[in-house]
C-alpha cells in the first residue's frame, strides 16, 4: 500500500514523503533514489549512462530495496554511493530513457505491494499506484519553489525560476509520465505552510481513511 506525493519540482515532496513515513510509521520511497541506483549499477558495469539499451537492460536486472533511511541495491548498501558526483551526473543521463522508467515502474509497484510506503514523483498516483487509498499532489507558487531551491543550491532566485518554469513545461508535456494531477488527489498548497503544518494535514487524512 502507498500513500502518493506528486508535484512538481520545489513543492516540497521529498522532505513531507520523509517527514511523513516517520510521523505514520511508513517507509519512505525515494524514486530519485532509484534512478541513482541505475545509474550506479551502470557505471559499476562499465557502460555508458546515455545508450538506452545498456541502461534499460541494467534496470531489467537489479533489485532495490527501502529499509527506512537505508538503500540497498542487489542486497549491498549504497546510501553513499549513490550520492557521488559521478553518479548525480549519471543519474540524469540515465533517467530520460523510457525503457529504465519503465522499468522502475515495475519496481516501485514491486516494492509497495510488500509493504506501507509514502512515495514521491511525478507520477506516482497517476502511472505507478493509480490505485493509491491516498494521492496528494503539492503545490506552490513558481516564485516560493525558486526561493526554496535557491536557499538549498545557493543559486540565483531568477534563473531558477526560468530554469523551473521550462522543467515544468517539459513535465507536464512528456508523453511518458508526464505531471498531472490525479482526479481524486487531493490538493494541498504548501506555499505559506510549513513543514510540520502540511505533514500534519496529509496524516491527518491518512488516519481519517484508516490508513494509519
Amino acid at each position: 500500500m502507498v500513500i502518493a506525493i506528486d508535484g512538481p519540482a520545489g513543492a516540497g515532496k521529498s522532505s513531507v514523503a520523509r517527514a511523513l513515513s516517520d510521523e505514520l510509521g511508513f517507509t519512505y520511497l525515494d524514486s530519485g533514489a532509484m534512478y541513482r541506483c541505475v545509474a550506479a549499477a551502470v557505471l559499476m558495469r562499465d557502460l555508458d549512462p546515455g545508450d538506452p539499451e545498456s541502461a534499460t537492460a541494467v534496470a531489467e536486472s537489479i533489485e532495490i530495496d527501502f529499509d527506512w533511511d537505508r538503500i540497498s541495491l542487489d542486497g549491498d548498501q549504497v546510501d553513499q554511493l549513490i550520492r557521488t558526483p559521478e553518479v548525480t551526473e549519471a543519474a540524469s543521463r540515465v533517467s530520460v530513457h523510457p525503457g529504465v522508467r519503465a522499468a522502475l515502474v515495475t519496481e516501485q509497484r514491486r516494492l509497495i505491494s510488500r509493504g506501507r510506503y509514502v512515495a514521491e514523483g511525478r507520477d506516482i498516483g497517476t502511472v505507478v499506484s493509480p490505485e493509491s487509498p491516498l494521492k496528494v499532489f503539492l503545490t506552490a507558487t513558481p516564485e516560493e519553489r525558486a526561493r526554496r531551491r535557491a536557499l538549498q543550491t545557493g543559486g540565483d532566485a531568477d534563473q531558477i525560476l526560468l530554469a523551473q518554469n521550462e522543467r515544468d513545461r517539459r513535465d507536464s508535456e512528456r508523453e511518458v509520465g508526464a505531471l498531472r494531477v490525479a482526479e481524486d488527489a487531493v490538493e494541498v498548497d504548501t506555499t505559506d505552510r510549513s513543514l510540520d503544518e502540511v505533514v500534519a494535514v496529509i496524516a491527518g487524512l491518512a488516519r481519517g481513511r484508516g490508513l494509519a
